[in-house]
């Protein structure tokens, strides 16, 4: 199957904006079940390793290219949120799949990010460049799903891209995050309501 990435540029309300299967079937379980009750939503597609930001109706704002964990999985390793960066081994570094009530925080930095879950350690914010070995910024911009595959479970989006459309929709709200699976079923993680809508 051929994935086409999403490369952020800003985007203007007659730039039509293209979702992935999963993405559609999901956005329109989400919305007509009313399961975001309002809010605005963020759905991950692990498997394109693209964002897609929604306005509380449905309507898709933004997309753009991420990085995600670096191993593959939909489960989070058992005490993960209690762990150093450090002793967070590679098969560890999953981004779980899942729906979460998300809301702007801190770093232990004090870099403002989107918490998905403060438990898990898990959160959507820019790119982390402190690394240069690890090329982050050259990895948004490539071509190769693998090369998107960096964190230790954190979604990492462009600058621009968090400015311009996370902390804007997120200043004065909190709002669901959905990560789709790439391992389990929508039916395993988001029950068998959700799963009909991969079947229309």
């Amino acid at each position: 199957m051929t994935v086409v990435l999403f490369v952020f540029t800003s985007q203007s309300a007659s730039t039509p904006i293209q979702l992935t299967d999963a993405v559609e079937n999901l956005k329109n379980w989400i919305t007509e079940s009313g399961d975001n009750k309002q809010l605005p939503f963020i759905i991950v597609d692990k498997k394109a390793v693209t964002v897609y930001v929604f306005e509380q109706d449905g309507k898709v704002l933004a997309t753009t290219t991420s990085l995600i964990g670096r191993t593959v999985g939909d489960d989070n390793a058992p005490g993960i949120g209690q762990k150093r960066l450090a002793d967070i081994t590679i098969n560890e570094r999953t981004t779980p799949a899942g729906r979460f009530e998300a809301s702007l925080g801190f770093s232990e930095e004090g870099k403002e990010i989107l918490w998905i879950d403060y438990d898990l350690d898990l959160s959507l914010h820019s790119v982390v460049t402190s690394n240069p070995s690890e090329h982050r910024l050259q990895r948004l911009r490539s071509s190769h799903l693998a090369d998107h595959r960096i964190t230790y479970g954190c979604v990492n989006v462009p600058a621009q891209f968090y400015k311009d459309y996370i902390h804007i929709i997120f200043e004065h709200t909190h709002g669901i995050v959905y990560i789709l699976p790439e391992v389990h079923s929508v039916l395993q993680v988001f029950g068998p309501h959700a799963s009909s809508y991969s079947n229309r």
